[in-house]
């Protein structure tokens, strides 16, 4: 399986970093492209070795202003592919269709090609232009989630809710997320 993971510049840089060490628990050809503002976020939020370590999990690390590499492309064949975290920036143009970078266009691939699109958008509160993007989005068959953690699982630190919220994404993109994910079992 191929996917692809977009990261852009909304906090939340450690829900990004998580669903790549889980597709890479899983076996998943993780093929990565991070906006300027997303690397200012990982910067930020995961230290001066964050986007390295991003890197490091990823299959393969496409730059964001090649729209020549292969993710560019329908006839590619990436399976799915998740935005996390997403900025309203890029929520915007992918809604609109405004391929202006390789993570743009790879997510208009997707769409354009009826293929998992995963967002996960991070702003809070949302303005009116957000949320007529996000309907937008889910119009075109993209699956809009913000990362909500999953209380009833119990999570007892940050990093229970954070692999709870990426094994979810993993169950949108298709893929298997193992023991990573509290499966409801009723009350």
């Amino acid at each position: 399986m191929k996917i692809v993971v977009g990261i852009s510049g909304a906090s939340g840089a450690v829900l990004g970093r998580e669903v790549l060490r889980q597709l890479g628990e899983a076996g998943v050809e993780a093929h990565l492209v991070i906006t300027p503002g997303g690397e200012r976020t990982i910067a930020h939020e995961l230290g001066p070795a964050g986007l390295q370590e991003m890197r490091g999990l990823a299959t393969v690390v496409h730059d964001i202003g090649n729209l020549g590499a292969s993710i560019a492309s329908g006839s590619f064949g990436a399976d799915a592919m998740a935005v996390v975290p997403c900025s309203m920036r890029t929520l915007s143009a992918l809604a609109h269709g405004f391929g202006d970078n390789l993570l743009t266009r790879a997510g208009d691939v997707m769409l354009k090609e009826r293929r998992r699109l995963v967002v996960l958008p991070r702003e809070a509160p949302l303005t009116e232009a957000h949320l007529n993007a996000m309907l937008m989005l889910t119009r075109m068959g993209a699956m809009v989630a913000p990362p909500v953690p999953p209380f009833y699982s119990k999570p007892e630190t940050i990093d229970d809710m954070v692999r709870e919220m990426a094994a979810r994404v993993l169950t949108w993109l298709g893929v298997d997320p193992g023991e990573a994910l509290t499966r409801w079992r009723g009350m």
